[in-house]
């Protein structure tokens, strides 16, 4: 057979095949014309390479079992050289396990340090969010995802929307442990999302700007604003500073201390409505907008 027909029955590619040509283990024929031909048996001795080599072995460890298939053994685990090569193998393995349990509790260690010098950010117990209408916002600067500078304290005329969020996840990657004990964690990746989808019409409805803030960091924030590609920026606040300043209510499951979702409403400065608490994130964002719609329509509302 061709390398390609053997490839496509190995699942491998012609890459990896030429690479068991040029180690030895996997040898076609050459043809009158040049091509190279594989006997069947290579199809075992490509599918015992990859085999092993899923279990750790490297190229060269899969030898000896090679060996013994092309030699006509039916059983390639009975050779001496086959138990040597388990037994280092399994010796590598714990090694690194080793050094890996090691690197893992340095870095808990780590962790536990610095989560102990987090600012916790938590409210009284029965501290109200509510509570806040009338509040002028600390002047707490920060750096936005869109890589410009946000005061808190003078965001400008006009309202300004600003939804604070618990955290985000990544494709791909496992939410953080703890993160289900946390009443309403879920739900901020639609809730951003709807506020991109609308942001337009929230804009029209009286919103001169609108801004996510969550105590992420900012690789995550910028992340999720490039993947859904959100016009307008987010706020990271690790230290959980805004929450310390208003007295925002906070969540802490394991070594996380997260914020609790809700949305402030600001107008000129001061805190004109707060949205809390929110049981549906992916349907708030359209609250948002029929509030400020109506607060528009009000006699001496404050202008976009």
């Amino acid at each position: 057979m061709r390398v390609g027909e053997l490839a496509r029955r190995t699942g491998t590619t012609v890459r990896a095949l030429r690479y068991y040509e040029s180690a030895g283990l996997v040898v076609p024929r050459r043809l009158s014309n040049g091509y190279r031909e594989y006997d069947p048996i290579a199809v075992r001795l490509v599918a015992q390479i990859r085999e092993l080599m899923a279990l750790g072995l490297t190229v060269e460890e899969t030898r000896p079992f090679v060996e013994s298939i092309a030699d006509g053994s039916d059983d390639t685990d009975v050779c001496a050289a086959a138990v040597a090569t388990y037994r280092s193998t399994i010796t590598n393995l714990q090694e690194r396990i080793g050094k890996l349990t090691a690197q893992r509790d340095a870095l808990d260690a780590r962790l536990d340090a610095a989560a102990t010098q987090v600012v916790p950010g938590s409210p009284a117990e029965g501290a109200d969010p509510t509570a806040l209408v009338g509040v002028r916002l600390p002047p707490l600067s920060f750096y936005g995802t869109d890589g410009r500078p946000v005061d808190l304290g003078a965001l400008g005329t006009g309202r300004s929307v600003i939804f604070v969020y618990p955290l985000t996840g990544r494709p791909g990657v496992d939410l953080p442990n703890g993160l289900l004990e946390i009443h309403g964690a879920r739900g901020s990746t639609e809730q951003a999302a709807w506020f991109r989808d609308h942001h337009a019409e929230i804009r029209a409805a009286g919103a001169a700007r609108v801004y996510g803030l969550s105590a992420q960091s900012t690789g995550y924030q910028r992340e999720l604003a490039h993947r859904l590609r959100l016009p307008y920026p987010l706020i990271p606040d690790p230290r959980l500073t805004l929450a310390d300043a208003l007295r925002l209510p906070t969540r802490t499951a394991g070594d996380m201390t997260l914020y609790e979702r809700l949305t402030l409403i600001v107008a000129d400065g001061e805190v004109e409505h707060v949205f809390h608490p929110i049981p549906d994130p992916a349907s708030h964002p359209l609250h948002v907008m029929r509030w400020l719609t109506k607060r528009r329509q009000a006699p001496g509302s404050v202008a976009a």
